[in-house]
């Protein structure tokens, strides 16, 4: 499969800015993958789709507060950093994002919050844009990570920078209701849907809800930059899958219910800890699976999805699922009824 054969135009003013005021009104689109049946429903309708007896995996990772601003010593030019990982706790070693990041080099140093509250050195070049740097910081782990916390904002995409004095709303709107496992810098955007109300409904109809976690990282907004599918390598993510989510999933698929798997992130997740056909295992580590046509998936038989961009490894990977040809059929019609995309956009439920 080729890169281009993913591209759609996508009118700007159908990317979705705010959501929708309740989780669960955002509009649903349906995709039915045996007869090609497109429905338009609401978010809230999901409940119609699964029976009891049926099992949802969802991410349950919390997008963490990695975005910090600071300056650079001498010059005192505005610098933003992103945090990605801790590599050393004891030393305080993360690799970083910096913007920008021409001019910054080893050695610098980097200077954060109130009366420089905290202070960083650069010490590796990774890539053109990529840092390691260190934190100058004598106190506990505890006591570092609470000024962090204090003083990060919500790492939101470029799309949705928006005005600072709604960004404590943003920091809530950017994380799903069932987040509990602090370490992405993106959130798991389908899971953005699910209300309290419809998980409670869930509850009451008999439908197993499941965990997984894995921590988005900035691989989730990065552009494909290979026309051969097969060439591209993926970021790996840190995933998180569990013995009794695991064999649950098979009690699930063997007495002939439904899988639902909420998101790529979980989707990947869910592939990624398959060793045996038709087996999944516990999981612990990393994974940079990527997922393009043609693909058999082996554990889930329904997905909940957002409205992603143009030859986005999110919209390859919803392809792979319901067929490229239904899938660019379905968007299409989205983009034609105009439905909301990215991020806040609305929901696509392919089953």
């Amino acid at each position: 499969m080729k890169l281009s054969q993913f591209r759609f135009n996508l009118p700007k003013e159908l990317i979705a800015e705010k959501p929708t005021r309740n989780r669960d009104d955002a509009r649903m689109m349906v995709v039915h993958r045996d007869s090609g049946e497109l429905e338009h429903r609401v978010f809230k309708d999901f409940i119609e789709y699964v029976d009891e007896g049926d099992v949802v995996v969802a991410n349950n990772t919390r997008v963490f507060p990695a975005l910090l601003e600071g300056e650079k010593e001498k010059t005192g030019a505005r610098i933003e950093v992103l945090l990605l990982r801790e590599l050393n706790e004891e030393m305080r070693l993360w690799d970083v994002i910096v913007d920008p990041a021409r001019k910054i080099r080893i050695g610098n140093k980097l200077y954060f919050g109130t009366n420089d509250a905290l202070v960083a050195e650069v010490v590796d070049n990774t890539t053109s844009r990529g840092r390691t740097i260190r934190f100058l910081f004598d106190g506990t782990h505890e006591e570092f990570i609470k000024i962090v916390k204090g003083m990060g904002r919500t790492p939101l995409p470029d799309e949705l920078r928006r005005l600072r004095d709604i960004e404590k709303k943003d920091a809530e709107d950017y994380q799903t209701i069932y987040a509990k496992v602090e370490g992405s810098v993106a959130a798991p955007t389908a899971g953005l849907h699910f209300s309290r109300e419809l998980l409670k409904r869930l509850e009451i109809k008999g439908v197993k809800w499941n965990e997984v976690t894995v921590h988005c990282g900035m691989g989730e907004f990065k552009s494909i930059e290979v026309e051969d599918l097969s060439k591209h390598r993926a970021d790996a993510e840190e995933m998180h899958l569990s013995e009794e989510v695991c064999r649950t999933i098979e009690a699930t698929k063997a007495a002939g219910h439904h899988v639902c798997a909420v998101g790529t992130t979980t989707m990947r997740a869910l592939e990624s800890a398959v060793t045996i056909p038709g087996k999944i295992f516990p999981y612990d580590g990393w994974t940079n699976k990527f997922i393009f046509p043609p693909y058999d998936f082996t554990i889930a038989d329904m997905m909940v999805t957002n409205l992603h961009h143009s030859m986005s490894t999110q919209f390859i990977m919803a392809s792979a699922f319901a067929g490229p040809e239904l899938m660019m059929k379905a968007y299409q019609t989205a983009i034609k009824e105009k439905y909301r995309f990215s991020t806040y956009g609305d929901a696509m439920l392919i089953v």
